[in-house]
């Protein structure tokens, strides 16, 4: 594995528009233009950009070419790749004017990174920087390098190496990152660090935070606006964890029936804490419902009422009497700060309305005093919520994965958000461009139950164009929350997903299909070429417990990546949970995008070990197709056609026909079948 290094533009403000991703992603599309039209002029970009995502539904080709021409006075003008930047900013920035602002989004790393100025909200960065010396004051490797000092830009400078934003990772959600898989040393090589990068990155994602429109290069060069969209996220997931009912059961005193602890469940945390400050403000008198962490607390005068609340001990009625806010703020803050809760917030502010600092203020607030109890009568909701541990693993992976794929609505909870359909739709275009028709589909909010149940059967519909197994599956099904027949869906995408992405690696080559053995018979090549004696026999072998199969073959196609004086023999549970957390690290560290638990390797979860394995797969191919480009382009230029395939085209099975699946294959496909059937069992008794 290679030191990364960015794409590099001559004109630095050009360079400063475009995050890292962007500029891969439109350097790909200008290398594939100017390659297949030889010379790639102003009058061939409309059609280029009318295919872009960043102005689908924005701009026809024409409207692309009105615009063009008022900035490009010579359509036969050569374009280089800064002059076709430089075109697609000038049609953004108009897109940008049509819609009246900037694209909205629901995450802050999703808005538009260009022609846009990008201030930082000092408070903010005050804030963040505040936790992290609080947090992390006391680890053994960062501790020599804080406090930070708010004041500077040495927080900045301090996260491009990777190491605090994965310590961060692991106060947010305890165990994430096996630390013995970061690089800390006082000065890292670019591999290093480039590493350490990446599995902040990866392991960001697994947690939850949105990752898109980023890359190691950004954090690299501390772009202040990324680092701290990021790190706002990293902390926000820490302070909301509480907020479910798993960690905190006494949320069911928010509910009054199973119906309604059923849509508590389905919101996503800052909504649920919404929810507990408004049944403690009811409860106190407060009239007014608060909808939002700006403009409704902006008076302090919801804060009062809260902290008189839960705090008798210490309430006053001092901020309330007060009748300029900012020193009804300041009296809050005082009230606050004897319960230890005023690490985030500045009486200015709460009178600024700033959502991310009044959301992380009222967060603290509930985890140091939520003022519930644990009713007995309620008891019964807990139990009837909770879901077997495998079904609750499964949800989880799951929504982390369509959380990664940049759709537009962020999912908090699999068996709620996907009932009607719409989420599923974006899945499905996401990982299958063009298989949905918009026109058909109904946009959320959608009140009339038959128009999820439209959403569902297009769903349907388009899996079994896509040859899922969804036999006596109906969008009704769906729509009613089966979680199960959900599962089943779920993973029919996930494994399509991973497979899509194996077979166009070889598109160049052979294109045949790729299927399941071949997975599992490439890894054991891998590593018997790699000197090791570890096989594995499918992917439900329980050797592969111990966690040493996934380290050999990491070590294979990247020997330097695996330190082997940390693994252990895996003879014993806490062997084999030591060597599971390195192996995720690892790979994440690598550069696999995954979401599977220590758990799932040492359990054999047969699924996340096919994910697992198709993924260290899929990056060591992209490697060696990426070297491969390179040398056929050097052959290109000397007029030498032969093209490479190496690998990659050996990857079939001996002897196995390409239009019939082994037994391997079978193997995963075949479980959704079976958890089908149970539901078809169910039905029928039913009726």
């Amino acid at each position: 594995m290679s030191s990364y290094v960015g794409v590099l533009v001559s004109d630095p403000w050009l360079q400063s528009q475009f995050t890292q991703v962007e500029l891969r992603t439109l350097k790909s599309k200008f290398v594939s233009n100017k390659t297949q039209l030889g010379r790639f002029t102003i009058g061939d970009l409309p059609p280029v950009f009318a295919k872009l995502k960043a102005f689908n539904g924005t701009f026809d080709e024409d409207e692309i070419k009105s615009i063009l021409d008022k900035s490009h006075s010579n359509v036969d003008e050569e374009v280089d790749f800064e002059t076709f930047l430089r075109a697609f900013l000038s049609v953004q920035t108009r897109g940008v004017e049509k819609s009246g602002g900037s694209k909205g989004s629901s995450s802050f790393l999703k808005t538009s990174t260009t022609t846009v100025h990008h201030a930082i909200n000092e408070s903010e960065k005050a804030s963040y920087v505040s936790h992290i010396n609080n947090y992390l004051r006391d680890d053994p490797f960062l501790k020599s390098y804080l406090p930070i000092n708010p004041a500077t830009n040495a927080f900045f400078d301090l996260v491009k190496d990777g190491v605090l934003l994965c310590k961060l990772i692991n106060v947010a959600v305890p165990g994430t990152i096996d630390e013995r898989a970061i690089n800390t040393k006082k000065t890292l090589n670019p591999w290093e660090r480039n590493e350490n990068l990446t599995l902040g990155l990866n392991s960001a994602k697994a947690i939850g935070c949105t990752v898109v429109n980023i890359g190691t290069q950004d954090i690299a060069e501390g772009r202040p606006y990324l680092v701290l969209g990021l790190i706002s996220q990293i902390i926000k997931i820490q302070l909301l964890a509480d907020l479910n009912f798993k960690k905190t059961p006494s949320l069911f005193e928010l509910v009054d029936d199973t119906q309604d602890a059923e849509e508590l469940m389905g919101l996503a945390p800052e909504k649920v804490l919404l929810k507990w400050m408004n049944f403690h403000l009811k409860k106190a008198g407060y009239e007014k419902q608060v909808t939002n962490f700006s403009s409704d607390v902006k008076d302090g005068e919801a804060y009062a009422y809260l902290l008189n609340a839960l705090a008798p001990e210490h309430s006053s009625h001092v901020a309330l009497e007060t009748k300029d806010p900012t020193e009804r703020a300041k009296k809050v803050l005082e009230q606050a700060e004897k319960l230890d809760c005023k690490r985030y917030i500045s009486p200015k502010d709460i009178v600024d309305g700033s959502a991310n600092l009044n959301l992380a203020f009222v967060a603290q607030i509930f985890h140091n005093r939520n003022g519930l109890t644990v009713d007995s009568s309620k008891t019964s909701f807990a139990e009837m919520m909770t879901d077997d541990v495998e079904t609750s693993r499964e949800e989880r992976c799951f929504r982390l994965w369509i959380n990664s794929l940049g759709t537009a609505t962020y999912v908090n909870n699999v068996f709620e958000d996907l009932r009607n359909g719409w989420v599923l739709l974006e899945v499905l275009d996401k990982v299958s461009p063009g298989s949905v028709n918009w026109k058909h589909a109904n946009k959320p909010p959608i009140k009339m139950p038959f128009k999820k149940v439209e959403n569902c059967n297009e769903v349907v519909k388009i899996g079994k164009e896509l040859r899922f197994s969804l036999v006596n599956v109906a969008g009704n099904d769906i729509v009613q929350g089966n979680k199960k027949l959900l599962l089943a869906l779920l993973w029919q995408l996930m494994r399509y997903t991973m497979l899509q992405l194996l077979k166009n690696l070889r598109s160049h080559s052979q294109g045949k299909e790729i299927t399941d053995a071949d997975i599992l018979n490439w890894a054991n090549r891998k590593v018997k070429r790699g000197g090791r004696d570890s096989q594995a026999e499918s992917f439900r072998d329980k050797n592969l417990s111990t966690g040493l199969f996934f380290l050999e073959l990491l070590s294979a196609v990247e020997p330097r990546v695996v330190n082997w004086s940390l693994v252990t023999n895996g003879e014993t549970e806490e062997d084999k949970k030591l060597n599971a957390t390195y192996t995720i690290s690892v790979a994440r560290k690598l550069g696999c995008s995954i979401f599977l638990l220590p758990e799932d390797i040492i359990e054999v979860n047969q699924k996340m070990m096919l994910i697992l394995t198709a993924s260290i797969m899929y990056w060591s191919l992209q490697q060696q197709s990426d070297t491969e480009s390179t040398v056929s382009e050097d052959a290109a230029d000397e007029g030498d056609a032969n093209s490479v395939t190496g690998e990659i085209s050996n990857l079939s099975i001996d002897g196995a026909s390409e239009s019939s699946p082994t037994a391997q294959d079978q193997e995963l496909v075949t479980e959704a079948d079976k958890d089908e059937d149970e539901v078809d069992g169910e039905n029928n008794k039913d009726a």
